[in-house]
């Protein structure tokens, strides 16, 4: 139970106070930093896909001893969403990161789209998982739509 909660909070960065997403996706950009300094953006999102597949399970889990859904204090959703955000920039930079960052937070939070709509169609562990996803792809797409822009610029 508590190494499940210990997941799904994100090592309990979903516990912190005010904006628990936002700790839980800054939580999740310093572990992409940690692992990309030994492995390739490639195993960023391999693992952004094996944690996605764990939780929808642990969710689904959580949520019926729990009787609610999505829960704030569960971020492993933001943690795999920045992860697939930040597997396909075009460039790994300290300002690349963080402006994939602010595109996640963004797109998260606000849902435009069939973003929102994954989450109100899908349930449980799933629905929890997919509008993470579809927002770390998006962020991962607007920053490099931004990157070859500002290349181009320069």
């Amino acid at each position: 139970m508590e190494l499940r909660k210990c997941f799904l909070t994100g090592c309990y960065s979903g516990l912190l106070p005010e904006a628990p997403g936002t700790w839980g996706t800054l939580f999740g950009a310093f572990i992409a930093l940690l692992i990309l300094q030994l492995f390739p953006q490639s195993t960023l999102f391999l693992l952004a896909i094996l944690i996605t597949v764990i939780a929808v399970k642990e969710i689904d889990r959580y949520e019926k001893e729990h009787k609610t859904h999505d829960d704030n204090i569960i971020v492993i959703d933001e943690i795999a969403g920045i992860w697939i955000a930040i597997s396909l920039l075009p460039k790994i930079s300290l300002s690349w990161i963080t402006l994939a960052f602010i595109f996640f937070r963004i797109l998260d939070i606000s849902k435009p789209s069939f973003i929102g709509k994954a989450e109100k169609k899908l349930k449980g562990g799933l629905a929890v998982m997919a509008d993470d996803l579809l927002a770390g792809i998006f962020a991962g797409l607007l920053t490099g739509i931004v990157y070859v822009l500002w290349s181009n610029l320069a």
